[in-house]
């Protein structure tokens, strides 16, 4: 088990941010945060969950089919708890009140319930839902399901019969409905690179493009959804009813669909959040976000205040921050016992470029990781 000593920032000392003393109580951390490898995967990771009683869950990309791994999350061997069919490429996952796994994969929602010794095959819920990416129960235990690949901010909610319906969505960065679009086109560099002068800068490709507006999802206990915007760097709030009716305000521009909700369900806007991912709540409301481009662990608080848990430092010679402990992290988990958990795909972008450097590297033999804090 790896284990990297690192100081919690400045921003996070400051604001008196949980450390993980509980997870959900506001206290300034007591010593430096030690993070630890609890599995180091030669597959590729993204989504993240847990059972409640100290395992994490994650679904691997690069096999057929894809193994669905579980892991204590004090380290340990990982057991497969299931499998995906090929062509798989998992996301975010979630279980529902019974113990039954659900897991976005590509245009469709697979589920099983996880057993070690007897690993079962995933089957579709639901289907038609292109992108699937994060996941998350609602109180009445409809599945939610946001487009995170494709960029056209889609959310979807699906019943006990896996009927999937488009709820709403997420302003897209560009219009679609309009002929060669309206809006704007934030890009990550690198990929993307500029050629910088004393007279200006001017953009030398045009990689790097971020077009993702709707990924992670949480509900706050009134029912409201959250959604992380990653290009935006932003959270939307959906408040719903006890039907599963989102009841927020649409249409307010043509340039998108009728069912766009408004600007005015931007909940919050920071620099900090750019590249938000995965997102998951603690027990005082606050937001913990997974912003993969900084290579970040960032807390939006109830007072609206957004604060850095943690960034990599940078590297005293090459002023990088790739080389760890962070490594593009994508979905975070917050357990009982206040350790604060994440899966780190090592994507080639912006902060974690290039991603050769750190644990995980994409010739392997670590091709991604989990990994856990606590103070």
């Amino acid at each position: 088990m790896r284990r990297i000593v690192v100081l919690a920032t400045t921003a996070a000392l400051s604001a008196g941010v949980l450390s993980g003393a509980s997870a959900g109580e506001s206290a300034p951390p007591r010593h430096p945060a030690v993070f630890e490898t609890v599995f180091a995967s030669p597959l590729g990771l993204e989504g993240l969950t847990t059972d409640g009683r100290g395992n994490l869950y994650t679904p691997a990309r690069g096999a057929d089919p894809c193994p669905v791994f579980r892991v204590a999350a004090t380290g340990g061997p990982a057991a497969v708890v299931g499998t995906i069919p090929g062509p798989c490429n998992p996301a975010g996952l979630a279980f529902d009140r019974g113990g039954r796994l659900y897991v976005a994969n590509a245009d469709t929602v697979v589920s099983f319930v996880p057993d070690a010794a007897n690993p079962p095959s995933a089957t579709v819920f639901t289907s038609g839902v292109p992108g699937a990416n994060g996941l998350a129960f609602d109180r009445s235990g409809a599945l939610w399901i946001s487009d995170g690949t494709t960029g056209q901010g889609r959310v979807w909610r699906a019943g006990a019969d896996g009927v999937a319906a488009e709820a709403f969505r997420v302003q897209p960065m560009v219009s679609d409905v309009i002929p060669g679009g309206v809006g704007r086109d934030v890009r990550g560099l690198p990929p993307g690179t500029v050629t910088i002068t004393p007279t200006g800068r001017t953009a030398a490709d045009t990689a790097g493009s971020q077009h993702i507006v709707a990924n992670g999802l949480a509900f706050t206990a009134d029912g409201t959804l959250l959604v992380a915007d990653t290009a935006r760097g932003a959270l939307w709030r959906v408040p719903t009813d006890r039907a599963g009716r989102p009841r927020v305000t649409t249409g307010c521009d043509v340039a998108f669909p009728a069912n766009t909700v408004c600007l005015d369900n931007l909940e919050v806007q920071h620099p900090y959040l750019e590249g938000a991912d995965g997102i998951v709540l603690d027990r005082a409301g606050g937001v913990w976000t997974a912003v993969n481009e900084r290579n970040a662990i960032v807390v939006a608080r109830r007072d609206g205040r957004v604060v850095e848990y943690f960034r990599n430092p940078a590297d005293a010679t090459s002023k990088l921050r790739n080389g760890g402990p962070l490594e593009f992290p994508t979905s975070p988990v917050l357990l009982p016992d206040g350790r604060v958990c994440v899966t780190q795909s090592d994507g080639n972008r912006r902060d974690n470029a290039p991603n050769t450097a750190g644990e995980a590297a994409p010739a392997g033999p670590v091709r991604a990781k989990v990994s856990c804090v606590k103070p």
